[in-house]
């Protein structure tokens, strides 16, 4: 019985091998902009001997050739993962490669960035899944790739990991290399990777998350079964936030810099590419649109107020955000309905809560804004 153990262990160790192979030949080296391809890792390739050459006990065996018959079940069905491509820098970890780990960790990829809303609101998931699962064998890595150039800075992000309470490795993504490898396009994107480097489960946006963890929760139980692990994996589910009624929110991100334009500026002068411009917002407004008021500079990611402004513009949905700059503190009144809610200083280059409300629906919103503000996005909840 051993013999032909043995003998299926050599047959499949030489199929593996042949896949490896031929991985590494058609995967491009990492210096190239096309996407690496992980191949399937040492660890989980069947063993014919031990490192001192004597031959694989039984146990050993039996978890090899069962690491074999679970990857040839995967090979054409799930994708493999893709590798970190040109790091711009590290956070919370040493320099690495997903593929250190491919064999012994369930890793999940979120692309986020710092000043997205609906990555905000995902974080609770993630730092708490992180915290529960960490020593089940869960690796969270977050891979940061901005959307404006402020979020590309170092500092910005680390101050953006400790404001968040994010103690897992986060990657600078810069250049958007990662993000162009996974051909990503969604602020956030989970990507989970089981424990041979196949990717067996994304989802997109906010939302979904008992679904994902308990992708998560099945894929430790098949990684402590792949390493022959005594160990318990945890099968409650977190809650850690009320998600917001996606339902009743009728507006959408709105840009303010003539460069991420979606034809969302309202007033008739249209943009001026990096010029002031004076404004005049009209007595009606329609939804979907914003309006600027008085003398501002058209900036490519940003609207920048040269002397006291006004925004105004039509929502739907409960709470307003903005990602929002300037120099020096400044304020920035905001006015709901004709009705004034007070002020929010505007300093560093980050998100700010505007509008907290207290119930759904269709409002005018006025912001009276002091000089040298810049205003990049509105955002709704």
């Amino acid at each position: 019985m051993e013999k032909k153990t043995i003998a299926l262990i050599v047959i499949v160790a030489a199929i593996v091998g042949a896949i490896a192979w031929i991985s590494h030949l058609t995967a491009s080296p990492q210096s190239s902009s096309a996407p690496v391809q992980i191949p399937v890792a040492a660890a989980q390739q069947p063993e014919q001997a031990q490192a001192d050459g004597t031959p694989a006990s039984p146990a050993q065996a039996q978890l090899s050739a069962a690491a074999a018959q679970r990857i040839a079940g995967k090979q054409g069905k799930y994708p493999r993962a893709i590798e970190l491509a040109h790091p711009s820098g590290f956070v919370n970890a040493a320099p690495f490669n997903l593929s250190d780990e491919i064999g012994k960790k369930v890793i999940l990829v979120d692309f986020w960035t710092y000043s997205c809303i609906n990555c905000e609101r995902t974080l609770p998931y993630l730092t708490a899944w992180d915290d529960k699962y960490r020593d089940q064998g869960l690796l969270i890595v977050g891979v940061h790739t901005p959307e404006f150039e402020f979020e590309k800075d170092y500092g910005n992000v680390v101050r953006a990991t400790q404001k968040f309470g994010v103690k897992y490795p986060v990657v600078l993504d810069n250049d958007r290399a990662t993000w162009q490898a996974y051909n990503n396009h969604y602020w956030p994107h989970e990507y989970l990777i089981d424990i041979d480097g196949f990717v067996v489960h994304d989802h997109i946006g906010e939302g979904g998350y008992d679904e994902t963890e308990k992708a998560i929760q099945g894929l430790l139980e098949e990684r402590r079964e792949a390493l022959g692990l005594n160990m318990t994996v945890g099968a409650n589910l977190t809650r850690p936030t009320q998600a917001p009624q996606f339902g009743q929110i009728t507006s959408e991100e709105t840009y303010l810099g003539y460069g991420f334009s979606r034809d969302q500026l309202g007033n008739a002068q249209g943009y001026r590419n990096d010029q002031e411009v004076a404004y005049e917002a009209p007595a009606a407004l329609e939804d979907g649109k914003f309006y600027l008021d008085g003398t501002w500079r058209d900036n490519r990611d940003n609207a920048q107020a040269v002397r006291d402004s006004r925004v105004l513009l039509r929502y739907g949905a409960k709470d307003v955000y903005a990602v929002a700059g300037s120099k020096s503190p400044a304020q920035v009144q905001v006015v709901v309905d004709g009705v004034a809610q007070g002020n929010v200083t505007v300093s560093d280059q980050t998100l700010y809560t505007l509008v907290n409300g207290t119930s759904y629906g269709t409002h005018t919103l006025e912001l009276k804004v002091a000089p040298g503000v810049e205003l990049y996005t509105f955002t709704f909840g």
